[in-house]
């Protein structure tokens, strides 16, 4: 029995192409357990993984897709059983492993959480990485000292898949949000998830030769790095904290360490790959409770394995705006 894929393959002068093909398990790396896909989701990394590969994807030919949820369909693990609705985030499954672009995918059950109470598979890929990550950078900042009340929150890279469910999860929570967009237009879209105040890319994006600035910002979450971020880390409030999540804007850091010395500011690095079951599960748990669900559809676009070539393109050029649900089967 056939079932569709999306194949990512290299030819003989080192050029990948993608395209929906029909493939049998056969044909699929073996594991614990095998997956119905229902849903997966377009991240940074899938776009990379699509096209060049970004230096991710080890072999070809390659199904891309870091995330997945659906039905289990069959399993020789005793912590998953046919019909169990689970999810897949991380583990470098996408890109060193194939991926959730595909009607059904195998996978090591230690790589899986239940579907959180209260998601639909749906709702769980419109959370996905992005949205982990998002939840991870808030609960980092709280464990840090981060309280409603004690001034804005900063989210960069706002309009992206991190920075919606940043937002919204920061102003459901009663945070003052000030949301940092290159994208003009995006600003009625982060107002809706709660931003109450919009910031332009251009005033925050340079870098100052003053290695501090007056105390703005109670924390912040930032998905793009570079100078960006050394601009963020001088204008946050004593003992405050920057939750580290991306780098659209570059892996360099052109900072100094006086706002640590000085202020005692915290970087906090949050990684959503290797993340340890039980903050996956804890995480998830504070996505059902604290991500409003009519925000989180305000964020949705909906697409096919055939339009994913063209968003994984469009990702990369930072021109897809919140989060991309892909119906494997639409």
């Amino acid at each position: 029995m056939t079932f569709n894929a999306l194949i990512v393959d290299k030819d003989e002068d080192g050029k990948t192409h993608a395209a929906v093909k029909a493939i049998t398990q056969a044909d699929m790396p073996q594991s614990e357990v095998t997956v119905a896909v229902e849903y997966s989701t377009v991240n940074y990394k899938d776009g990379l993984c699509i096209g060049p590969g970004g230096g991710l994807v080890r072999s070809y030919p390659h199904i891309p897709g870091i995330d997945f949820a659906g039905t289990v369909e069959a399993s020789s693990d005793a912590r998953y059983k046919p019909g169990d609705k689970v999810v897949l985030t991380g583990w470098r499954v996408g890109e060193a492993h194939w991926g959730g672009y595909s009607q059904k995918a195998n996978v090591r059950a230690d790589w899986l959480v239940p579907l959180p109470d209260g998601l639909t598979t749906r709702q769980a890929m419109a959370v996905g990485t992005a949205g982990l990550t998002a939840m991870l950078a808030v609960m980092a900042l709280e464990d840090h000292g981060l309280k409603p009340g004690h001034g804005p929150v900063l989210v960069t890279g706002a309009a992206g898949g991190v920075g919606s469910v940043a937002t919204a999860i920061l102003a459901n929570l009663g945070h003052e949000v000030a949301a940092v967009t290159g994208r003009p237009e995006t600003a009625d879209y982060l107002k809706s998830l709660g931003a109450t105040r919009i910031v332009a890319r251009e005033e925050i994006n340079e870098t100052v030769k003053r290695p501090m600035e007056a105390e703005t910002w109670t924390g912040c979450v930032d998905a793009v790095g570079g100078a960006m971020l050394a601009r963020v880390l001088g204008q946050l409030k004593y003992g405050a904290s920057a939750a580290s999540v991306g780098l659209a804007g570059g892996a360099g850091l052109p900072a100094t360490v006086i706002p640590f010395l000085l202020r005692g500011v915290n970087l906090l690095g949050i990684d959503s790959v290797m993340q340890p079951y039980d903050n996956r599960l804890r995480a998830w748990a504070r996505i059902a409770q604290d991500l409003p669900m009519d925000k989180l559809e305000a964020m949705i676009q909906t697409a096919t394995l055939s339009d994913l070539p063209r968003l994984g393109a469009d990702i990369l050029k930072g021109q897809v705006k919140g989060r991309v649900v892909v119906d494997v089967n639409g």
